[in-house]
Parts: structure tokens; sequence; C-alpha cells
């Protein structure tokens, strides 16, 4: 009980980053139905900015306290630009060309980003700053750090703010419509390429809180860490059913708990034959299961012919 139980803790924090950075995906899905596949990336340079900038200040004598905020805003910031840019330079132009031309430039973005952060912060994997303390709990036989708490707070508290910006907000109405009828929302007045825009960049801003997380939970970071992270992110937004926020945040949860609980017993259950570090496979047995049994995902919306 007690390995299922520390399982279960490391799957809803693994679970929780998934979970923000899939709602990156299902948001520019469900507005312009787009799958952007350099979204992984924004996560990983967001990780990179954090790490520049807030190792920068805690060598450069600034407290902990002063230099944590001040990665996470420059994490924020810089992917939020890096995603209205995306959608600037590389989307609006094609937005009426055929559905694979986007889909490859999305690819083709995904290649030029990694090979930037390579050229940037080189090959070599990086350190990331210690920003909370180390400070550990234990609950019947499972132990957790004050990072996966926070993990799991802040990802909880972001979701509901999220949720709360789209059903609550005029811009949230002007989303909601632009992914009814994009030609019906123009005529009613709503600025569809602001909107648009506008998706890109909270979701950049929620990848770039994620990629502090990830940073924060694993103290390191990659130029190719956004590629695996961003098709697990997509997967749990298929799992929940793209284009649906909630599913996008259950799919996600869902996702990191399967993921823990098979690294945790796929030796038991192979007889040694597999161990822990093949826990990257049921990420891609549930994209397959989905696919093949229930395209639409688990709370897939339904969805009507636009005009």
């Amino acid at each position: 009980m007690d390995i299922f139980l520390q399982q279960l803790i490391n799957g809803l924090v693994q679970g929780s980053i998934y979970a923000l950075v899939a709602l990156g995906y299902t948001m520019v899905y469900g507005i312009m139905g787009l799958i952007n596949f350099a979204h992984g990336e924004v996560v990983m340079i967001g990780t990179l900015l954090a790490i520049s900038v807030a190792g920068g200040l805690l060598q450069a004598g600034w407290p902990v306290a002063l230099a944590a905020p001040a990665g996470l805003a420059a994490a924020v910031l810089g992917c939020m630009a890096l995603g209205w840019g995306l959608e600037r330079v590389a989307y609006r132009p094609l937005r009426n060309a055929p559905r694979l031309t986007p889909l490859i430039t999305a690819i083709g973005m995904s290649i030029v980003l990694q090979n930037l952060a390579m050229m940037v912060w080189g090959r070599n994997y990086l350190g990331f700053p210690a920003l909370l303390p180390k400070a550990g709990f234990e609950v019947a036989g499972a132990h957790f750090t004050a990072v996966q708490v926070v993990i799991v707070v802040v990802s909880a508290a972001t979701m509901a703010g999220l949720l709360a910006l789209v059903y609550r907000t005029k811009l949230g109405m002007a989303m909601r419509a632009t992914a009814q009828s994009p030609a019906v929302a123009r005529l009613m007045g709503v600025d569809v390429d602001r909107v648009i825009a506008a998706a890109f960049v909270i979701g950049s801003a929620l990848g770039a809180l994620a990629g502090v997380m990830v940073g924060s939970y694993y103290e390191i970071a990659h130029y190719q860490m956004g590629f695996m992270l961003g098709l697990k992110a997509f997967t749990a937004a298929v799992l929940g059913g793209i284009g649906n926020l909630g599913g996008a945040m259950a799919g996600g949860v869902l996702l990191g708990i399967i993921e823990a609980l098979g690294a945790g017993y796929i030796g038991d259950l192979t007889g040694g034959f597999l161990g822990s570090h093949y826990q990257d496979i049921f990420a891609f047995v549930v994209l397959i299961g989905v696919l093949m049994f229930k395209p639409s995902g688990l709370f897939g919306e339904k969805t009507g012919e636009r005009a």
C-alpha cells in the first residue's frame, strides 16, 4: 500500500505538469483546429530562461526570495513573447492554407526552436537552481517534498484561474465564440486575430510555468527536453478530448498516474524483464488505445460544422 500511495503522489505531481502543458495544445486546437507541435519547445525555452536568470542572480548574491520570482517572470514573459511571435510569423499567414501546411510548419518550428536553444545554451545538461526548500514529509509511509506540494497546489490554482478566465470574462466569451465559428464571431464584432493571439500567449505562459516546475522537480534541463514532454502532454490532451479544457486537465492527471503506477509495477508484471525506465511506453500505449477505441477522448466535446 505504501508503494501504491507513493506512486500515486508521484503520478499526481507529474500529471499536474502534463495538464498545464496539455492546456496549451487544447486551447489552440479548440480555437483554430491546429496542433501546435512547437509547444513542447516553448516549455523547454521557458525552463532554460529560468535557469539563466535565476541562476545568474543567485550567483550574483541575490536571495532566493528575489531570484526565484525573477526567473519565473523571465520565463513567463519570454514564452509569452515567443508564443505571440510564433502565431504572428509562422501560423497567421497560413490560416487559410490546407490543414497539412500549418501542421508541417509547426513541426518545422519545433526543430528550429530546438536548434536555437542548442546554439544558445549548448548541448550539455544544465543544473536547475534550488528555488524551494528541500523539506520532506511523510504520510502513511509515502514521502513527498515541498516542491511536489507547490507543483500540485500551483497547478490546481492556475487551472482554476484559466477556467474562470474562459467562462467568466469577455475574452473567454470571445474565445468560445471564435471556437464555435470564427466567421460568425467576426461578424459579431470579435477581433478573431487578437483572440487567437491571446490563446497562443496564454498557452505559452502556462507552458513556461510548467517548464519551471519541471526544472524544479528534476533539477536538470536540456535543449531536447521539450520533445518528450510535449508528446506526453499532447497524449494527455487527446486522452481527455482535445479542445476540451476540463478534459485536458483530467487527461494530464490521469496520464501521470497511469505512468507512475506503471513504472512502479512494470517490473513485477513482467517478472523483472522490464524496469521503471520503460515508463515512457505507457504514454504511447494510452495514445494508441484512445485513437483506436475513442478518438474523441474521454471527455470529447460535440462540435458542429463551422460556417
